[in-house]
């Protein structure tokens, strides 16, 4: 069975990105449920795979960064509101017997992401 996974990467700092809140939503037509909440460890992953076995479905997912709060813990100078705050990644998965890794590499003004395996 497949998987999915993320790591968060801070590229203003040029390390992995430690205590970044996440939520994981599955997008059910005009309804997000929410399906996990957890935060990211010294090496910018989380603990286990977000996604796997029974619980690893197609669809539409959202995953939400709490990347603003990340950097003004680390006591970056933003202006308010923030210009990134939360960064809001919408997916998809097709197949379900697959790995899907989706990053997220970040500063407090750009981000970006890819599928990884």
């Amino acid at each position: 069975m497949g998987k999915l996974s993320t790591h968060v990467l801070d590229t203003m700092h040029g390390k992995p990105a430690q205590n970044v809140g996440i939520k994981l939503y599955a997008i059910r037509g005009e309804t997000r449920h929410l399906l996990k909440e957890a935060t990211t460890n010294s090496d910018g992953r989380c603990d286990e795979p977000l996604l796997q076995g029974e619980g690893m479905k197609a669809g539409v997912y959202e995953l939400i960064f709490g990347a603003g709060d990340y950097f003004a813990q680390k006591g970056v100078k933003m202006p308010e509101p923030r210009f990134l705050d939360q960064v809001v990644l919408r997916f998809g998965i097709a197949d379900p017997t697959e790995n899907y890794h989706v990053p997220l590499v970040v500063t407090p003004w750009t981000y970006s992401t890819y599928r990884g395996s």
